[in-house]
């Protein structure tokens, strides 16, 4: 059997969490308890220490308009943290709010009117993930929605959810500002990394896709014994990420511990894809990530991961590389074959990445 084919049959054969918490709230698979030896290799940094508050908040303004200080603190953010969180980034209050109730609303559809728009694999679009068929494999405690957005011609309209009325357009509408910010972005990381025109980055993508995750995370009864998302890095050059609540419960990998990352009201959080940490010959680090559950509170989150075209060649940047005075450590690929690779792997921290070091 084919991974495809693996994939339909996962997907058709998965149940969604959100049902099951609805039929008996108490109730875990098997297939989503973590190991006894797993759950004790946690090392989570408590919220109240410093660690939460000292990762970088950058105001997106002052980068477009090349403030010295700020670009600074860019580079410093990719290199040591991987993660950041941005002000000022332009996106109207009333669009990320648009986006966050549309969502929330379509969770609370019946789950017959969620299945109308069921996750195709081959497209890599709709409602309910492929999680790849491994033995043994533990599921995440989350459902999906998955949108291909750019280049347009890759949409499949049939695949976003009709209802909320208000859904689609506010997808729509939240995915063409996402995608100025990453246009902002590219621009200063183009800077930063010494390259002779601010449209350097971008102009190196070619056509930029851009695809999004909308994860929902029910409440679970025993949510140390779950996790909503497995620890990854993610396959993109940046992935901009929105939260709908003040619920904590993305982490990040940090000097050896889970950090919780909290929200700031009406930011984005940034993460640097693996092919940015290529470009970079690893000076900017895909830090791993991942999502736990609450036991009281659902969650919402909005991933757009913003990559260069399939035929786009990625290898260390010869900038990087007269600026570090060293050899590449990432071999050259194309991308098309990169991101083919990497979602037909399970979620297992940085190994993608790891098989393409030199």
């Amino acid at each position: 059997m084919g991974s495809i084919e693996k994939a339909i049959r996962v997907s058709e054969e998965r149940e969604c969490v959100q049902e099951m918490v609805n039929t008996n709230p108490s109730f875990i698979p098997q297939k989503y308890l973590r190991s006894e030896e797993e759950r004790a290799k946690d090392n989570i940094v408590d919220i109240s220490l410093n660690y939460s508050s000292q990762i970088p908040i950058l105001d997106l303004a002052l980068l477009f308009n090349g403030d010295k200080g700020e670009l600074e603190k860019l580079d410093k953010a990719c290199e040591e943290w991987g993660f950041f969180q941005i002000i000022n980034h332009g996106v109207p209050a009333e669009v990320l709010e648009n986006i966050k109730n549309g969502a929330a609303e379509f969770f609370k559809l019946p789950l017959e009117e969620k299945r109308k728009y069921p996750y195709d694999p081959f497209t890599r679009q709709g409602y309910g993930l492929y999680y790849p068929h491994t033995e043994g494999q533990k599921l995440d405690w989350s459902d999906s929605i998955f949108y291909r957005l750019y280049p347009s011609h890759l949409r499949k309209p049939e695949r976003w959810p009709a209802k909320p009325p208000s859904f689609k357009d506010a997808v729509e509408t939240y995915s063409a500002e996402v995608r100025k910010v990453a246009g902002k972005l590219f621009g200063s990381l183009s800077l930063i990394m010494g390259m002779e025109k601010q449209e350097g980055l971008l102009e190196l993508q070619k056509d930029l896709q851009m695809s999004m995750r909308v994860n929902y995370y029910p409440t679970c009864s025993s949510p140390d014994k779950v996790l909503g998302l497995s620890p990854h890095s993610d396959p993109s050059s940046i992935t901009i990420l929105m939260q709908n609540n003040d619920t904590v419960g993305l982490q990040i990998q940090h000097d050896g511990g889970w950090v919780p990352v909290k929200p700031v009201p009406n930011s984005l959080i940034i993460n640097v894809g693996d092919v940015l940490e290529i470009w970079s010959n690893g000076k900017y680090k895909s830090i791993e990530h991942r999502a736990v559950t609450s036991e009281t509170n659902t969650r919402i989150s909005f991933g757009a991961f913003v990559m260069p075209n399939i035929d786009v060649e990625i290898e260390p940047l010869q900038e990087m590389l007269s600026m570090q005075q060293k050899p590449a450590k990432y071999k050259k690929i194309k991308f098309g074959d990169y991101l083919t690779y990497a979602v037909r792997q399970k979620m297992d921290g940085k190994a993608n990445i790891e098989e393409y070091k030199s």
